[in-house]
């Protein structure tokens, strides 16, 4: 090996490899390790060039700086200490770690048993020692920042009431598109190409939620499946973004792309995984924070410290309370809003990330340290409130500054529409916000993220055309994912030629997408509903890299997309559709009525025992008019199997300006010539006051 000036001591302050005049500093935790090695590689990191020992060891840090060291060299760590898997403790010198603070990656991961602390196949599991060394199966960290130029890029500061969030996947929705060059398809210059920019503008949605891009690593037992983790809920860097979705730029595609989405105004929120790592259960790989300091990083059981908790069912738990991996886990945020320009996170699993010890701390040390940092508690905070550790299921019960998935809502539209008996006045509430779970706190009625599906289930169009699962593509015989979907195949199951059962399904998509557009809430549609794709009827497509889930674009249905933009612009242009506050039947101030009134069909308020009737297939909201705004909307949802007279109030002269029977490409309003009006089935009609702009 070549010889490397030894280093200085260099500083414990900045966690990572940090450029400074001269060299470089490095810097790593590891409460418990009796020894850290730095190696460096040569520039196609096939070689082990020098490995320089790190001898300096403050407050937890490993540190020194090395002499001529600089932007490019490629770098990992070995580090020693106990191997002793039933006292919490698996290091490993002969496995290089990736450094949990690198901000770039150089080659890939290779499956090999190398990447393992014990040795694949003994008797004794993870209890053996491995002795492989796993540096030729590893990629390498490189020291130095990407050095974009930024320019004037600016946020667009969407407002919570005019966010309408649009869910992909950096790859699978430009993958298929051959209106996007052909280097850039599924990659993150794809994404911000003029025609994908076309498409998210003239649908009108204003933020994309991309699925993780954060580094990851192929699951082993997929690869020997010949699958792979499409998703990316695996992550081994959460600094890096993910290399396989680079383009033509190289280290500058997610900038660029960043960059190009604020210029046509749309913001950028990452789903982040800071609940799990890529390292898994026992008998995982060791890529970095196993090799590095298991005890501190992970939650381990109390009992048998050899056994790691798994309140994510991803075989480990990221320990977000110890405060040098919550330090790791800001640091990783604030890196991705200053140095990224991102505009906001959805957390997965967010209950796991804001545990304690055990239990979910609404005031704990993760939630109140985001609540206090001006970087992140100005940017747009997502929670997936729920994991499958005890009392993991926490919706409505995140801080104020947060938003939350509402699986109640998803649940209810579907199983409302469906038909299902006793819905309705579920259905009333989640239509107003889901006061009933978010006010409290000062919280507004834009906590609630509404969503019918996402990327975990079935696709719209699969929601109305299979009532069974069909995931036999995942190789798992068909026993994972879902069985509780509330789906409905409206008649036959997967494709058909029916007419009659192509036009009920039609109807049900529009009823469905009308309910998520127009709810008071935060609406979030999943990329390629708007176009009527379909995964085959798997509902649990995460291992699915291929055409089942890269939206196909040349069978777009076209009709559809311009109905989903439609229902976006109603939103947009009526105010009444996307209030801050809560509706509870009080009188305006302005106007002098109800801001919202339930009516039965005789045009009268509806009364509690028609409430209580399980059998009340119709909902019928009346919304008075927003200060600054002249329209009343009075919005009918009508899932019954029969056409329903309605008796429309007679305050003002009526208008319907959308109704989902009406499948053509456009919808143009037109007047009630009578206040009796018939309602046909399985329809959701919007009447107006007055047409909007």
């Amino acid at each position: 090996m070549s010889s490397f000036a030894p280093p200085s001591p260099g500083t414990a302050k900045i966690l990572g490899a940090t450029p400074q005049e001269g060299g470089t500093n490095f810097a790593i935790f590891s409460n418990h390790a009796t020894g850290v090695d730095l190696c460096f590689f040569s520039p196609n990191g096939e070689k082990e060039l020098a490995r320089v020992a790190l001898r300096e060891f403050t407050d937890g840090i490993w540190h020194g700086f090395v002499p001529e060291i600089g932007d490019g060299q490629l770098y990992g760590y070995r580090v020693h200490g106990p191997y002793a898997p039933e006292q919490g403790h698996r290091f490993n010198a002969n496995k290089l770690l990736l450094d949990p603070y690198a901000r770039r990656l150089v080659g890939n991961f290779t499956l090999n048993p190398a990447l393992y602390g014990f040795d694949l196949g003994s008797d004794d599991q993870d209890l053996s020692f491995s002795e492989a060394d796993s540096a030729a199966f590893m990629p390498k960290c490189v020291v130095g920042s990407t050095g974009f130029r930024w320019g004037k890029d600016a946020r667009p500061e969407v407002t919570p009431s005019q966010t309408v969030l649009y869910e992909t996947h950096v790859k699978g929705i430009s993958k298929f598109n051959k209106g996007v060059p052909v280097k850039k398809r599924g990659t993150f210059e794809g994404l911000s190409t003029p025609k994908m920019l076309d498409h998210l503008l003239k649908l009108g949605v204003t933020s994309v939620e991309l699925l993780p891009v954060q580094a990851c690593f192929p699951e082993p037992r997929l690869t020997e499946l010949g699958l792979n983790n499409y998703w990316g809920y695996n992550p081994v860097g959460y600094f890096v973004p993910e290399p396989s979705y680079l383009g033509p730029s190289g280290i500058h595609s997610f900038q660029r792309m960043t960059k190009a989405l604020h210029s046509a105004g749309i913001e950028v929120i990452l789903d982040v995984v800071y609940n799990h790592t890529a390292e898994s259960w026992e008998l995982g790989p060791t890529l970095s924070w196993r090799g590095i300091d298991n005890k501190s990083y992970y939650r381990l059981d109390g009992e048998n410290p050899r056994l790691y908790v798994n309140d994510t069912g991803c075989g480990n738990t990221l320990n977000v309370a110890h405060p040098r991996v919550l330090q790791m886990v800001l640091d990783s945020l604030r890196y991705w809003v200053t140095e990224m320009h991102v505009d906001g996170f959805r957390f997965d699993l967010a209950t796991t990330v804001a545990r304690t010890d055990e239990s979910y701390a609404r005031h704990g040390a993760f939630l109140q340290a985001v609540a206090q940092d001006p970087v992140l508690s100005a940017v747009k905070l997502i929670a997936e409130p729920w994991d499958v550790g005890p009392g993991g299921y926490q919706l409505g019960a995140f801080p104020p500054g947060w938003q939350e998935w509402n699986d109640r809502f998803r649940d209810t539209s579907r199983a409302f529409w469906r038909g299902d008996n006793g819905c309705a006045p579920d259905l009333a509430a989640r239509l107003l916000g889901s006061a009933d779970i978010f006010d409290h706190s000062g919280r507004r009625a834009t906590t609630s993220v509404n969503f019918i599906t996402s990327h975990d289930g079935y696709t719209l169009k699969d929601l109305a055309s299979y009532n069974d699962k069909h995931n036999e593509a995942n190789l798992e015989g068909n026993r994972d994912g879902h069985g509780h979907n509330l789906s409905d195949n409206c008649g036959m199951e997967g494709p058909s030629s029916d007419p009659d059962v192509l036009l009920r399904r039609a109807r049900r998509v529009r009823n469905l997408l009308a309910t998520l557009m127009l709810s008071q809430g935060s609406p979030m549609l999943l990329a390629g509903d708007e176009i009527g794709h379909s995964q085959k009827g798997n509902n649990n497509a995460y291992c699915q890299d291929n055409e089942i889930t890269w939206l196909n674009w040349a069978g777009a249905d076209q009709g559809l997309c311009n109905y989903t933009s439609t229902l976006i612009r109603l939103r947009r242009d009526h105010p009444a559709l996307r209030q801050n506050n809560f509706l509870h039947g009080a009188e305006t101030a302005e106007h002098g009525a109800k801001d919202a009134v339930w009516l039965s069909p005789t045009g009268s308020e509806l009364t509690p025992e028609e409430w209580q009737d399980p059998t009340l297939k119709t909902v019928a909201l009346l919304l008075a008019p927003t200060k600054g705004a002249s329209d009343t909307l009075l919005m009918v949802l009508n899932a019954s199997e029969s056409p329903l007279p309605f008796l429309l109030p007679s305050s003002a002269p009526w208008r319907v300006i959308l109704n989902t029977v009406n499948l053509g490409t456009e919808f143009s309003a037109y007047g009630c010539e009578t206040a009796e009006q018939t309602i046909p089935p399985e329809s959701f009609i919007l009447f107006a006051s007055k047409v909007g702009k």
